[in-house]
């Protein structure tokens, strides 16, 4: 099968556009279902989206849903996740896309559904929106993995619906969604149920995926319906969001792009395709208002979030800096290295970070939090070296220096003449944990614990020369080095194998306690990249290419 390169992808969509779910609310239960159009893929000319197989762009309006649901819907209490298609709950991920993808694709692709699925859990760990899978029909693949991803599985009993995975016996690859490591981490199965269950390509049904805790129940056909909605009204009365609106409505981002340049509100990126670079610059909040007021982007209680909506630099901000990090993730497989800058008044932050502190059992103040904390781990999860380049006017401070703390290496220049500061808050304490439930102090102190509290007892701005004392920064030339040792660094780092940066990134970023959540990207970006290039999968005859053709694949079976 001849692999394509992917067209730029946009990851901005609206209810008004979705092509591939169904989303209805009575009461505090949302149900969610899919119905994928078979001709609405992302390259509808290379495969057909049969049997509620997903794509990139199904996934798109998937995660564009979630987050809807999170700002625009308080009174949602839980989710129904279905299939308006009959005896079929999904086949997950489509495997002529796969087959006729391009490495970097596929890997992005599965990267980008892992974090979706997490960003599920996370509403229910932090959201008070639980989710119940309600599996209509066969459910293989991706769209048992998507299932996985709920609090709780329930499955019709109709002779036929099943739940599998069976990556492994018809593909020759892994699950890519996490499936083996929810399996077993979450659900806790057996492991030699689980090593029988990953190697069948007919799945489990009925009785046996209860016993085995593979689903939560099953009901015949006749009880399923009734019992999925007096089910996801006991998961609703769990939750402690409003009973009413009103929400946050989340309009379009619209960037403006020239060139290599994009410009959003607060976010600029632009691209050095010479030096394989994109910088990225973050603004802080405005503070031109008159002496004592509040900007409309600075709310300092919740109704004040609420009357500044999707426009409140908490938001805004932290949804375009997750855009262009997808953007750059899909669309520019080979810049390399980002440079993080940020710009404005760096109390205007402290001041958002204070609001954020106060108000944080808020709904909405709750959902401003999470949204930032996992823009930040989109940063740390997306394969391109960051440094962070601290230069006076910067707004380095609280939530923004956790851009920094995210960066694989902080230069902030010494300058007798001006100031150059950073500053910690309350913010940087652990109210942004990493995938591997630290916060990025704990996890850049981890052989120094004392120093993190030392660093956020600091009061007031932390100098050059201070913060490099600290261990907050790597490195503090003065004015007359500050050029020459960016340019080395810079140009040093754009010389190394980018695979072998992934591989070191990956590693060094996470140390520390391995999560459930550190565990599915471990094993996507080590095993996954891995079995994605070897010809028993992607060969003329591996496994992926063959699949739906005729003809056996044919298999080295030599191990690795």
């Amino acid at each position: 099968m001849e692999q394509t390169a992917a067209p730029p992808v946009n990851f901005e969509t609206s209810p008004d556009h979705y092509k591939h779910w169904k989303l209805s609310i009575n009461g505090n239960v949302a149900t969610l279902a899919m119905d994928v159009r078979e001709d609405a893929g992302l390259r509808p000319a290379d495969y057909k989206l049969k049997l509620n197989s997903y794509d990139l762009g199904v996934d798109i309006e998937l995660a564009d849903v979630l987050q809807r649901l999170r700002f625009e819907h308080p009174e949602v209490h839980s989710v129904v996740l279905t299939s308006l298609k009959p005896r079929i709950f999904c086949a997950g991920a489509n495997i002529f896309m796969l087959g006729s993808s391009d490495h970097g694709f596929k890997v992005n692709f599965c990267k980008f559904t892992n974090e979706t699925r997490l960003g599920m859990e996370d509403m229910s760990a932090h959201s008070g929106i639980k989710f119940l899978a309600a599996v209509n029909g066969i459910c293989a693949g991706g769209g048992y993995e998507l299932a996985l991803a709920c609090d709780e599985i329930v499955l019709v009993d109709d002779g036929s619906a099943s739940v599998g995975l069976p990556e492994t016996p018809l593909l020759g690859v892994l699950p890519g969604t996490g499936g083996l490591t929810r399996v077993v981490d979450k659900r806790k199965v057996r492991r030699d149920l689980a090593d029988d269950f990953s190697t069948l390509t007919e799945g489990v049904r009925g009785k046996r995926a209860v016993e085995g805790r593979f689903v939560d129940a099953v009901y015949p056909t006749s009880k399923f319906q009734e019992a999925v909605a007096k089910r996801a009204q006991e998961l609703a009365a769990k939750s402690d969001r409003p009973a009413t609106g009103p929400g946050v409505k989340l309009g379009p981002l619209n960037p403006v792009m020239s060139g290599d340049t994009i410009a959003y509100k607060y976010v600029k990126g632009s691209i050095d395709r010479a030096k394989r670079l994109c910088a990225l610059t973050i603004a802080a909040p405005g503070m031109d208002e008159p002496k004592g007021s509040s900007p409309r982007e600075m709310p300092r209680t919740p109704d004040e979030f609420l009357a500044a909506g999707d426009q409140a630099w908490a938001i805004r901000a932290f949804r375009e800096l997750d855009d262009a990090l997808l953007r750059l993730r899909l669309n520019e497989p080979e810049i390399g290295t980002v440079v993080l800058r940020t710009t404005g008044d760096p109390k205007a932050v402290l001041a958002v970070d204070a609001t954020l502190d106060a108000h944080k059992s808020h709904w909405l103040v709750r959902e401003i939090v999470s949204l930032i904390r996992r823009t930040l781990k989109r940063v740390d999860l997306t394969s391109r070296s960051f440094f962070a380049l601290i230069e006076p006017g910067s707004a380095f401070a609280g939530t923004l220096l956790e851009l920094a703390l995210a960066a694989d290496r902080v230069y902030m220049l010494d300058h007798p003449d001006e100031d150059n500061s950073i500053q910690l808050s309350v913010m940087n304490g652990g109210a942004y944990p990493m995938s591997n439930g630290l916060s990025r102090l704990q996890v850049r102190f981890l052989g120094e614990p004392d120093s993190v509290g030392k660093a956020l007892s600091h009061d007031g701005p932390l100098d050059a020369k201070t913060a490099l004392e600290h261990g907050l920064i790597f490195s503090a030339p003065d004015d007359i080095d500050w050029d020459d040792e960016v340019r080395m660094a810079l140009e040093a780092r754009a010389a190394f194998s980018p695979d072998a940066l992934t591989g070191m990134e990956a590693n060094l970023r996470f140390a520390g306690p391995e999560t459930m959540e550190t565990k599915i990207f471990g094993r996507l970006t080590a095993w996954q990249n891995w079995i994605f290039q070897r010809p028993n999968a992607v060969g003329e005859k591996g496994a992926l290419m063959t699949y739906g053709r005729e003809g056996r694949p044919s298999f080295d079976f030599k191990r690795t």
